[in-house]
């Protein structure tokens, strides 16, 4: 076939405009009379085309055989599935095989081709959004760390906003709701979700699912509708899907360096609002523009604002502790042995006993970590005073210098460590800051005992008396008072009359 395109041109044009006619051409260039009448056919050369597929005598036996074992990988892992290598080296090893790797390898590739699953182009209705969970690396406070990302974004404006969790959790799934309805101002109406265990507790048929009962907390809060995608059908929130990806790589590369969540999902926020100054292939207007047309298909945000919480049951050990999510958390010791209410967000642990809040606490993402408040163990202390230097929940305590002073001169005038105990229990009604300056002032006017220490601090806490003010009531001016005569009260005294 000729394929010299400055020659066909060449022939093309000198037989159509009349100068040669094709058997001359033919003779003319050494050509075929048939290659001529291709010539002049064709504005180009149109290639090799085969009639027919080539056949292939040793490999038509094998090609059902090769297809069983390429289906029979639709229920083994990803990761343990055939190669074009593997297939070839069974076909050899068990079947005889006399072929070569490369046709093996290439019907290989027509199975895989024809299974493929072709997508259909979908349009997205504003006020709607897509969820999905996806993991990064951060170096957290000097500590390389695996955070949890929650994206949601709104496909018809593709506005995305990213947060960072320790883990993806109940918690974790409803503040990163909150988080980023408040970001776009206000609430999708339909949000599509893949078959999370924070969401769904069974699936009862393609499309019906049973939610868990803090899903539905968020929804009715909300009043959003949900949207489950069928099983392993990701590509049905396609948009989330791809943006987990470039979010990963545009907002956490290179890998973040930050003190705190905090600070991380700051600066997050700060990048998907950046974000929304750009302009996409095939849109009518940047993200923000687009956003403005989101927000009108919206549900407004609630006036109440929703609890990102997770709540459950345990009982508090004889160690004043109460597990939850490998974790212990510390209590009063008046509380040891109770069941406690646990209320659990992405940042705090409450602990409830018969309806009154006993503690809380920062909350701990490690794993088996004792969390202490020392004050929950003073009243025990105060009673078993012996166990005071080798009480665990006291040795990362780090209080000012001048509890050390005090705990010193107590000893020294023998008050014993009881007394000290007592000082320390007064944390149960004043703040650490208020209880430190009593404790200063203390100091300086030498007394040391509890009971001196709590007249101070109540008395530093007592608002003085505030002067009544005479501006704005003219009227007030016009009264008088007379001084009292206080030589009366002293006849008093004397037994006499006043």
């Amino acid at each position: 076939m000729l394929t010299d395109m400055e020659l066909w041109a060449e022939v093309r044009r000198r037989v159509l405009t009349g100068e040669p006619s094709r058997r001359q051409a033919a003779r003319e260039y050494d050509l075929n009379y048939r290659t001529v009448e291709k010539i002049v056919g064709n504005v180009e050369p149109p290639g090799y085309r085969r009639s027919q597929p080539r056949k292939r005598p040793r490999m038509e036996r094998f090609l059902p055989l090769i297809a069983e074992i390429l289906d029979g990988d639709k229920n083994a892992p990803k990761k343990q599935r055939h190669t074009a290598q593997r297939v070839y080296d069974r076909l050899v090893a068990e079947h005889a095989f006399e072929g070569s790797y490369s046709s093996v390898k290439e019907a290989v590739r027509d199975w895989r081709h024809g299974k493929q699953e072709v997508f259909l182009p979908l349009s997205h209705p504003p006020g709607e959004a897509q969820v999905d969970f996806g993991y990064a690396q951060v170096d957290l406070d000097g500590e390389r760390e695996q955070v949890a990302l929650f994206v949601m974004t709104l496909p018809y404006s593709d506005a995305v906003y990213l947060q960072a969790f320790p883990r993806e959790g109940t918690e974790s799934f409803q503040e990163g709701h909150k988080r980023a309805f408040e970001f776009f101002g206000g609430v999708p109406k339909r949000i599509s979700y893949d078959n999370s265990r924070v969401a769904i507790t069974k699936i009862t048929g393609d499309r019906d699912r049973q939610l868990t009962r803090e899903f539905l907390r968020l929804q009715s809060h909300y009043l959003f509708d949900a949207h489950f995608c069928l099983v392993r059908r990701a590509n049905e929130k396609g948009k989330v899907e791809g943006l987990v990806g470039f979010t990963r790589r545009n907002f956490l590369v290179p890998v973040p360096r930050v003190d705190s969540l905090a600070a991380l999902n700051a600066e997050l926020a700060r990048r998907c609002e950046a974000d929304l100054q750009r302009t996409l292939r095939g849109k009518g207007g940047s993200k923000r523009e687009l956003l403005a047309e989101d927000r009108v298909a919206m549900l407004g945000l609630p006036e109440q604002p929703f609890d990102a919480r997770r709540v459950t049951q345990a009982a508090a050990c004889g160690l004043s502790l109460v597990r939850f999510d490998t974790n212990r958390y510390s209590v009063p010791v008046a509380h040891a042995r109770r069941p406690i209410t646990i209320v659990a967000s992405v940042d705090t642990v409450r602990l409830i006993d018969s309806g009154k809040l006993v503690a809380t606490h920062a909350r701990s993402w490690k794993r088996d970590q004792d969390v202490y408040d020392p004050v929950h163990y003073l009243a025990l202390l105060e009673k078993k005073p012996g166990g005071f230097d080798y009480a665990k929940p006291l040795e990362q305590w780090g209080l000012p210098a001048c509890f050390d002073q005090l705990m010193r001169l107590i000893e020294a005038e023998g008050m014993g460590t009881r007394e000290y105990v007592r000082v320390l229990r007064l944390l149960e009604t004043f703040s650490q800051e208020d209880l430190t300056a009593a404790v200063e002032y203390a100091l300086d006017i030498g007394v040391i005992d509890a009971a001196a220490v709590r007249v101070i601090a109540e008395h530093r806490k007592e608002s003085p008396v505030a002067l009544f003010s005479l501006d704005g009531r003219p009227h007030l001016r016009l009264v008088n008072f007379e001084a009292t005569d206080v030589s009366a009260y002293a006849s008093l005294l004397s037994g006499g009359q006043p």
